[in-house]
């Protein structure tokens, strides 16, 4: 094959999954952005207006300030839990470690609805968890965790822990153990090890965590709604109240397009922190 003709068939490959990703992500998205354009639910005039009225709406501000500060907090959650998982992991034998990771990605072959749904009867007055904490005494009464915010990031942490768990341990498994051991050598402790070597080294894989995790926590409408409840809203359940509900599907348009764009940002923001951290290791 000639050097010349290598771009074309590449392209020619590239060809079928091209056409799905534009008929399948850009095309629904331009759709998305024409319908949010409309200025009135019947969608017979174009303006701004839906945009003008969600930013000049505090309401509809501190739903999506309360879904991106929900992200944050349950990828926090999994970050706390999930780097120990993976580090043991990593230390772990051969045996104990594939015991491990399927241990990890079990709740991957459940239905979230089913384990939502599950946490329901966890969560509740009389469920598991009170009547544990009641029996050892560590309360009087019951804890109000279901329809809570506390319940739902206590939820989305469990669910979305694999998302976590599973970078880390990728990029912790291809640190040069003989770096762990110089640095022993030179007379640096565990934890001056830890600092100095090991995290730095691992955070591309914390980085790519958190943006699974984050991107999956804020449009996690399932475990929302029926964790939240009615009297938590948050930016997929409003986007679905506005949709369904009132019917204002250029309304539920602009919500979505700006809830899209605000993720993005951040997810942005956690790439350029990751590059640079990259640079400033291997630079």
């Amino acid at each position: 094959m000639t050097p010349s003709a290598r771009p074309s068939s590449a392209f020619t490959l590239a060809l079928p999954l091209m056409v799905l990703f534009v008929a399948f992500f850009i095309a629904p998205l331009l759709v998305l952005l024409g319908v949010s354009l409309h200025a009135e639910p019947e969608m017979k005039t174009y303006a701004f207006a839906q945009y003008t009225k969600f930013f000049t709406d505090s309401f509809n501000l501190s739903i999506l300030w309360a879904t991106l500060l929900l992200g944050v907090k349950a990828t926090l959650v999994c970050l706390l839990f999930g780097y120990p998982i993976a580090w043991i992991c990593t230390r772990a034998s051969a045996r104990w470690q594939a015991v491990l990771v399927f241990v990890v990605i079990l709740p991957i072959l459940t239905s979230v609805v089913v384990r939502t749904f599950s946490w329901i009867v966890i969560l509740g007055r009389q469920g598991v968890l009170n009547q544990i904490l009641l029996a050892l005494g560590l309360i009087d009464e019951p804890v109000k965790l279901l329809f809570t915010e506390t319940g739902v990031v206590m939820v989305l942490a469990q669910v979305q822990l694999p998302l976590m768990v599973l970078p880390l341990l990728a990029t912790l498994t291809r640190i040069d153990p003989n770096l762990a051991d110089a640095s022993a050598a030179l007379g640096a402790g565990q934890w001056r090890t830890f600092w100095k070597v090991t995290f730095p080294l691992s955070v591309p894989g914390t980085i790519a965590g958190c943006i699974l995790v984050f991107a999956a926590c804020v449009t996690a409408f399932v475990t929302q709604t029926l964790i939240g409840g009615a009297r938590l809203i948050y930016m997929p359940l409003h986007i679905y109240q506005q949709a369904t509900g009132a019917n204002n599907w250029p309304f539920a348009g602009a919500i979505s397009v700006v809830f899209m764009l605000a993720v993005l940002v951040i997810i942005y923001v956690l790439n350029r922190v990751g590059s640079m951290s990259r640079g400033h290791i291997y630079g």
